[in-house]
This record gives C-alpha cells, structure tokens and sequence, in this order.
C-alpha cells in the first residue's frame, strides 16, 4: 500500500510538471520588442514634427541615460544638423557609428551632412559604406545617392 501510495504521488508530481512545462517553456521563448524610454518616444516625435529644441532636449536626455544607443545618437545628430549645429551632429552620428558600424541611417545622414558642408567626398565614403552594407537598392544608399547627385 505504501508503495502504491508513492508511486500515486511521483505520477501525481510528474503529470503536474507536464502541465506546467509548456507556460514554462513558452514564456522562455517569447522575446519583447526592446521598449523606448519616453525621452526617446518624445524625441523621435520631435523629430517628426521637426521640433529641433524639444528633440535635442529629450534625446540629449536619452543619449546619456543609454551611452549605447547608437539610435539615439543618429537622431541626435538629425537633430543638431537641422539646427546647423554641424559640429555637434558629426559628433553624435561619429558616435552612433562607433556604437553600430553598420547603421544604415547614421551612414546616411553623416553623408547628407558633408553634402550640406560641401564636402561630396566624403559623402561618397557614406555612399560606399551602404553600398557594402545593403546595396543600392535599400533606402539610406538612394537618398544619399540622390543628394550627392543634387548638390552643386
């Protein structure tokens, strides 16, 4: 009986594990969308609005909670760029591009600012890097190609 009793139990204990397992094992395989910090939220909307002032304010914010956020930095740099604060927007899509080698958007938009200083050889070094990255067909490589072609 007593036998009977333990076995009754470890079956009890292993169909219970059973019934577990799958919430267990499929909240191990669920991965959440990093989420933005409200600064960044606000920011890219400033940027959207093309509200420089509030963009640098909130991203500036983000850019050093998060030091590793290469998005952050690039929409920095946008940010400052339209502001024609060039120096400050070389010096965050430098870092954007330090933190993420390959983003796609730092790439562009450091080129369209060397447009915008005159400098189309650098711009073309950007150029070449999307080219490397996601080639001619991806969007940064065409707008930044399209710029390069308009500048005088």
């Amino acid at each position: 009986m007593r036998d009977l009793r333990s076995a009754a139990w470890r079956a009890g204990i292993f169909v219970l594990a059973l019934l577990c397992a799958p919430a267990v094992l499929a909240d191990a395989s669920v991965t959440n969308p990093p989420m933005n910090s409200p600064d960044f939220d606000l920011g890219a909307d400033a940027v959207k609005s093309k509200n420089w002032d509030q963009a640098v304010y909130h991203l500036s914010i983000v850019a050093k909670a998060e030091p590793a956020n290469a998005d952050a930095q690039n929409l920095l740099g946008y940010a400052y760029r339209n502001q024609r604060k060039f120096d400050l927007a070389f010096k965050h899509y430098g870092e954007a591009l330090r933190l993420d080698p390959q983003h796609r958007g730092a790439h562009e938009y450091m080129g369209e600012a060397y447009v915008l200083t005159g400098d189309k050889a650098r711009a073309q070094q950007h150029l070449a890097a999307l080219e490397r990255i996601c080639g001619k067909g991806c969007e940064e490589y065409q707008d930044l190609a399209k710029a390069i072609a308009q500048a005088k």
